[in-house]
């Protein structure tokens, strides 16, 4: 039996212990998680331990965290709450486009739109 189907089998509430909200409201798709260091591991789920070592090798976004593990969002952010709280993650908010690069783009177009005339 492939892993995939091994996780069919087990039921959501079962991996995030019964509940159903994190308990933190910081968690958007694109928010980004990052690894806090060394913490003991000691305790934590295998969902939890697949987290910690994915953000170990830089930041990922919560439903990048999602795909890899194939879990729906709100249980890996279930999850991701309660390692931001146990100290084991960090997050930050995804970078701005910055404004010179929406401006470049903009004249890019223009330029375009006045060689086609």
């Amino acid at each position: 039996m492939s892993r995939r189907n091994e996780r069919a089998l087990v039921r959501p509430h079962v991996v995030t212990g019964g509940r159903a909200h994190p308990s933190r409201n910081v968690f958007d798709l694109v928010t980004l998680v990052i690894s806090a260091g060394d913490l003991p591991r000691a305790g934590l789920s295998p969902e939890k331990l697949r987290i910690v070592e994915l953000c170990r090798g830089g930041a990922l976004s919560v439903v990048e965290i999602a795909g890899h593990l194939a879990l729906p969002v709100g249980v890996t952010k279930v999850l991701l709450s309660d390692l931001v709280d146990s100290g084991h993650l960090t997050t930050r908010a995804p970078a701005a486009a910055a404004p010179a690069s929406r401006t470049r783009l903009l004249q890019e177009v223009l330029d375009g739109l006045r060689a086609s005339l």
